[in-house]
């Protein structure tokens, strides 16, 4: 048992001093000398009350892993960003953090060049990162990282995912939902370590008022079993306690008993217990450091030589800073379990099929790809509703009425290497926008690349719904990202429903959102599904005037492509005018090559949309979300006809008056475009 304390302990006390090294020092950073002024940065900066908690839970998590069979996985998740500091000290003091960077090697120049480097460090940041252990959720989306965590341990045998979430955490919407949701799952081996220092950031916590009686009985409520560890001063003891516990509830989740493991303790704590007669210990005063002027401030100064002596790192490192004793042989030991990274299986062919409804063609191209049997499909309680009654109650389809849930169950599920859809109302989907902001930004990221696509289907919308029912937002605000991995497809048809869905089930690295009505049944020419796959739009010549028109008609989505192909023979026997009219599968080629990499480019703006004709865009979402695309680049009188928010409940056909998604509006929008081109004859 002493050995079970000594090596995590050993691995924490080095994570911790490398953590307070990384917020205060420049130089010295193995105490070699009295600490003075010289060693230390000019502004010292970074959180520090996750740090201590999340450093003891990595420390015996790696230590345990390595202690595992091979055929079992303990992998963790941090849930804080603010841990980031944590994680890189951790990845430091273990070496996986100098194979991804030579630079920051295992000893006291790498060290040295860390701190000096925080909170940069050469693109990884000061937050969690998925290139380092422990960051394949990224924390920016507080409160997803335990539903995220049951996404990727879902169907996954001899994988016990482990998410390390705080007592702030414990209180968001999404944290509180993936209690309960956990017992709708299947197998998922989750192991939750919720860090309970009695605070959130500034403010003290709901669970971290209650006594270990309270805890056992809450979460009992929800259907786990919980195990109530102190950690008082990190001597020994307290380690032997949580390693003990540690242990029993990997075995209790093995065998699909839900644990919890609450690690409680002070704020902070091992920092500085007081500062000009203020007690820090404890106290929202050790978000961050309290130590912001060491350099010019005695005081300071004293408190953090005290602070880093505290870890004894003679004990841990050698003159030249390599691991010795307890700590050499516990990175000898420890183990950092991952996520796969490949995706199982080939990609999906899409058969020859029926396509003539939108339920034919969502349902046909879902069974062939879950057919490969790396497959999740959620949906928050709408599957009927959305005419896919047949899917539900598949082994590989789930459905709660939790969006924020359900979309980390996905995250978590393409993170390890798997395909998955989430399937909602485009009303509800703007809750969906913070998550997938976040999992944008992390896709972008080293460790992140390379994964299958995060894919949301979105019908219901507006159009043909009631009047709370109506809000395009969510395409718009990631539109607005300009984030070259972010797909807003608009099929047209049954057909290219179909061939989209395939498409964006079979890609990777990207966030695809599908746009299409469940009443979808217009059928169009199939002439044209190859260029509109390939290059995201194509020119529909069986509406279209063949050269020098004067007018260019581009549709995006159903009810664009209905109403514009009922519309042009009327604006052409008005005017007697030449129309072209252009299909979009995908928004984006309308956005600036450079920052869309489906973006047209100015030669293939002219082939398609023409050299000098006024341009009409029918669209289903928001006429803001195509002008920001196209950022003003063509030279020619434009309009957009798209929603707006209407003025109060009203019938389809009077919305669709009010907007001009209608002949008449679309005829009137078309008025007023050629008489700016004086072309009206």
């Amino acid at each position: 048992m002493e050995n079970n304390a000594a090596l995590p302990d050993a691995l924490w006390r080095a994570i911790c001093y490398a953590s307070v090294c990384q917020l205060h020092l420049r130089d010295n950073v193995l105490l070699q000398q009295p600490l003075s002024a010289d060693h230390v940065k000019e502004r010292p900066s970074g959180h520090w009350g996750t740090v201590p908690g999340a450093a003891w839970a990595l420390s015996h998590l790696a230590v345990v892993a390595g202690e595992l069979e091979r055929d079992v996985d303990l992998l963790p998740l941090l849930g804080a960003g603010h841990a980031g500091v944590a994680q890189l000290s951790a990845a430091w003091v273990t070496g996986v953090l100098g194979k991804l960077r030579p630079g920051f090697s295992p000893d006291a120049s790498g060290l040295k060049r860390l701190s000096r480097s925080f909170p940069d460090v050469e693109g990884l940041g000061a937050e969690v990162t998925p290139a380092l252990p422990a960051g394949a959720y990224l924390g920016g989306r507080l409160g997803g990282c335990l539903p995220f965590a049951q996404g990727a341990a879902l169907d996954a045998p001899g994988r016990v995912v482990v998410p390390v979430i705080g007592d702030g955490e414990c209180e968001t919407p999404t944290t509180s939902a993936s209690w309960l949701a956990h017992s709708a799952l299947g197998k998922a081996a989750v192991l939750p370590v919720v860090h309970v220092n009695g605070f959130r950031m500034a403010g003290p916590s709901l669970i971290g008022g209650l006594d270990d009686g309270e805890l056992r009985m809450y979460f009992a409520g929800l259907g786990w079993e919980a195990s109530v560890v102190h950690v008082r001063t990190g001597a020994l003891d307290d380690h032997a306690d949580f390693h003990a516990a540690l242990w029993d509830a990997i075995e209790s989740t093995l065998e699909d008993k839900p644990t919890v493991i609450v690690l409680r303790c002070l704020k902070g704590w091992t920092g500085p217990a007081a500062l000009n007669g203020q007690a820090l210990l404890g106290t929202p005063a050790l978000h961050k450091t309290p130590l912001t002027n060491p350099r010019t401030d005695p005081d300071h100064l004293s408190l953090l030589a005290d602070w880093l002596a505290s870890y004894r790192p003679s004990q841990l490192f050698d003159a030249d800073g390599r691991s010795r004793g307890p700590l050499a042989e516990a990175v000898s030991r420890a183990r950092w379990c991952s996520l796969p990274s490949a995706r199982p299986g080939v990609p999906s062919v899409l058969r020859e099929g029926s396509t003539v409804s939108f339920a034919s063609a969502v349902s046909r191209t879902v069974r062939q790809h879950a057919a490969q049997r790396d497959f999740l499909l959620v949906s928050p309680d709408e599957l009927a509703s959305n005419r896919l009654a047949g899917l539900a109650g598949e082994p590989w389809a789930y459905e709660l009425l939790a969006e924020e849930v359900l979309l980390e169950w996905l995250a978590g599920w393409t993170a390890s290497g798997r395909r998955g859809l989430l399937v909602s109302y485009e009303s509800f989907a703007p809750l969906l926008t913070s998550g997938l902001v976040g999992h944008i930004k992390q896709r972008r990221l080293d460790g992140a690349r390379g994964l299958p696509s995060l894919n949301v289907l979105l019908t219901s919308y507006g159009w043909h719904n009631v009047h709370t029912h109506g809000d395009p937002s969510l395409a718009t605000a990631l539109l607005a990202l300009g984030a070259p991995g972010v797909r807003v497809l608009t099929p047209a048809d049954p057909a290219r429903t179909a061939m989209a869905l395939d498409e964006a089930l079979n890609s990777e690295d990207r966030v695809n959102l599908v746009i299409v009505g469940k009443h979808s049944r217009t059928l169009h020419p199939e002439d044209y599904l190859a260029e509109e796959q390939s290059r995201g739009l194509a020119v529909w010549s069986h509406l279209s005037d063949d050269d020098d028109f004067d007018l260019t008609i581009v549709t995006a989505g159903d009810i664009p492509a209905a109403v514009a192909t009922e519309a042009v023979d009327q604006i052409r026997d008005r005017h007697g005018c030449r129309i072209r009219v252009v299909n979009l599968l995908d928004l984006t080629v309308l956005g600036v090559p450079g920052a869309w990499p489906r973006g047209l480019n100015g030669r293939e703006i002219e082939h398609y949309l023409g050299a000098h004709a006024p341009v009409l865009v029918l669209t289903l979402g928001h006429p803001a979300a195509v002008w920001g695309l196209l950022g003003g680049r063509l030279r020619r009188p434009v309009d957009v006809i798209g929603w707006q928010e209407p003025t109060g409940p009203m019938p389809q056909r009077d919305l669709a008056r009010a907007m001009g998604m209608d002949v008449q509006g679309v005829a009137r929008a078309a008025d007023r475009l050629l008489a700016s081109r004086e072309v009206v004859r």
